[in-house]
């Protein structure tokens, strides 16, 4: 069903209601069996609608990921580095709590097959290190002086939300006790001042 001009939505207000959708979908009947037009009819608007802006299914599946990922002001300011990572990675396994893990191996598959699905996930995720999550978080621990700024790459910064993703993958979820080790075990020996000098 699509909605009357009175009450069509634009811009943000449809995004939204189609990325929820996406979720929604994925949370219900998996990657595989979730369609363009199921999503179409549960945000109330149009399949044209969605292929305009997303050509293929998995684009607007990564889109949905995406979406998700928390904003600059949504991420946490605790004050410190180790609390701040922590509880950006348990925002996004709490997300993904909620479908199955089909979802991210679908895409992998079909990434291997679309050279621009590719492409896209791969300029997405390279992003990230320069203006996602991990690097808002690294950012202000360099303010405070909890992060030595010759001890970033871009290995570093994407470190925490890579071994999530293969955290999520490999097991098919992720645990406070899983999260815990990849902040204090992994990352912050890795970004922290060095002790020795």
């Amino acid at each position: 069903m699509t909605e009357s001009p009175a009450t069509r939505r634009r811009g943000k207000a449809l995004e939204t209601a189609i990325m929820q959708a996406v979720w929604e979908q994925l949370a219900e009947v998996g990657y595989a069996a979730m369609t363009v037009k199921d999503v179409a009819a549960r945000a109330r608007t149009s399949k044209a609608v969605l292929y305009r802006r997303w050509p293929s299914r998995a684009e607007l599946v990564f889109a949905a990921i995406v979406h998700g990922v928390p904003t600059p002001d949504d991420l946490p300011d605790t004050g410190t580095l180790r609390s701040d990572t922590a509880q950006l990675l348990q925002q996004i396994a709490g997300r993904f709590a909620t479908v199955d893990t089909d979802v991210l191996w679908g895409l992998l598959a079909e990434s291997a097959r679309d050279p621009e699905l590719l492409g896209l996930i791969r300029s997405e995720l390279l992003s990230d290190v320069h203006r996602g999550p991990t690097a808002v978080l690294v950012d202000r621990a360099v303010a405070r002086g909890e992060v030595d700024p010759s001890r970033l790459t871009e290995r570093r910064i994407a470190l925490p939300l890579d071994l999530l993703r293969n955290e999520i993958l490999v097991r098919g979820s992720i645990t406070p006790e899983a999260i815990a080790e990849i902040v204090d075990e992994v990352f912050l020996p890795l970004v922290r001042p060095n002790p020795s000098g």
